[in-house]
């Protein structure tokens, strides 16, 4: 048993600072007590600081290419070499030959030659966040005329894997963030008046959600995508993926927000607010939504992996976002060949991010609905 168990002075502090708490610390306690959801938190917060600063953390342009190294093999990092341990990483340079009874061309790792790993080298030229033009780079060779790093592997045009996928999580990471915020403010407002007024407007409204909602999801995905105009620009293709998106998962949210706010139309606050004069709107957005914000936290937080998966899915079947577009889903699509499966499975790296992105949001959401009702035992 601690001290503080044993102390009753310290458990009457501590149930001081359970009775004077607001709710949004009672929710923080809760919270990090799921220790997955701490977990997933810290991963996601990676991953998108691994797509917010991809042009600086990728040792190569993501369309840089060496016709020489198509599918070429990871470099591992080493610190073990024929001069014995160096502080400084290094990876022995790819050699190709040609294997003359397939006629294939096969790679091995030359070890006379070891080419050291330098941090904050200049390499291929970018426009960072489209602001300021620089060629900085984490880490990379910085050897006269080096070849390009495959840390994980090439691609099937000889093409860094590893900085498409850095790029790639830019794009899907960020549709799932653009797409549930349009689906909020669609669900809340939609939701809301359905629930507030009721009535006409209610049965109209969600037969409107029921009629959405009974269309097969995969077809009209295609519909919709196939309906955008081909000589778009990529920027403006990715943000018209992300509004179909979100104009095909507001119905959820809506649903959700009707059902609180049947509930609560009728609490003793609700009637308080409209006796002290309060319009319908102020009534709505400062009274009934923040009484349950932290549940449409939880519910948001649930979503967006639906909206990766979403944009993934289209992607890769070819009718969302296109190369020269770098996303995930665009990765997968070059993957899904029998080549890949046999002879480069380092191809597949953005579907393991895909799946570690998705179980981190769902971790984090199952965290945050236990937080959301912090009274609960």
């Amino acid at each position: 048993m601690s001290k503080s168990q044993n102390n009753p002075l310290a458990r009457q502090d501590k149930q001081e600072k359970i009775y004077t708490a607001t709710q949004w610390q009672l929710m923080w306690w809760r919270f990090r007590k799921h220790k997955l959801a701490l977990i997933s938190t810290a991963v996601l917060i990676l991953f998108y600081l691994g797509g917010a600063f991809c042009e600086f953390l990728a040792p190569h342009d993501p369309h840089r290419y060496d016709v020489k190294r198509v599918y070429a093999p990871p470099q591992a990092l080493r610190f073990v070499g024929e001069s014995g341990f160096r502080l400084r990483p290094f990876v022995y340079p790819i050699v190709s030959t040609r294997n003359m009874e397939t006629l294939r061309v096969e790679y091995k790792l030359d070890p006379s030659r070891e080419m050291p790993i330098r941090f904050f080298v200049h390499g291929d030229p970018y426009k960072f966040w489209g602001l300021w033009e620089t060629d900085l780079h984490l880490f990379g060779l910085q050897e006269e005329n080096s070849p390009m790093l495959f840390l994980v592997g090439g691609d099937d045009m000889g093409r860094d894997v590893l900085s498409r996928v850095l790029y790639g999580a830019r794009i899907s990471l960020s549709t799932g963030l653009i797409g549930v915020a349009m689906s909020l403010v669609f669900g809340i407002v939609i939701g809301g008046v359905s629930g507030y007024f009721g009535g006409i407007t209610d049965t109209l409204i969600q037969r409107v959600i029921e009629f959405l909602r009974s269309i097969p999801g995969i077809p009209l995905w295609m519909t919709l995508a196939a309906a955008l105009p081909r000589d778009w620009t990529p920027i403006r293709i990715y943000f018209g993926i992300t509004v179909i998106l979100s104009l095909l998962s507001w119905t959820g949210l809506a649903r959700v927000v009707r059902g609180r706010f049947l509930a609560l139309r009728e609490e003793d606050f609700v009637l308080a607010a409209r006796l002290c004069g309060a319009g319908e709107m102020r009534t709505i957005l400062y009274h009934m939504v923040p009484s349950f914000t932290s549940h449409l936290i939880a519910s948001l937080t649930l979503s967006i992996p639906n909206m990766i998966l979403s944009e993934t899915s289209l992607s890769f079947l070819g009718l969302g976002l296109q190369p020269p577009i770098v996303s995930w889903g665009v990765l997968l699509q070059a993957a899904q060949n029998l080549r890949s499966i046999v002879h480069a499975p380092w191809m597949f790296l953005p579907g393991l991010a895909i799946v570690f992105a998705v179980l981190a949001f769902n971790f984090v959401g199952d965290g945050l609905r236990d937080a959301a009702d912090p009274y609960a035992r």
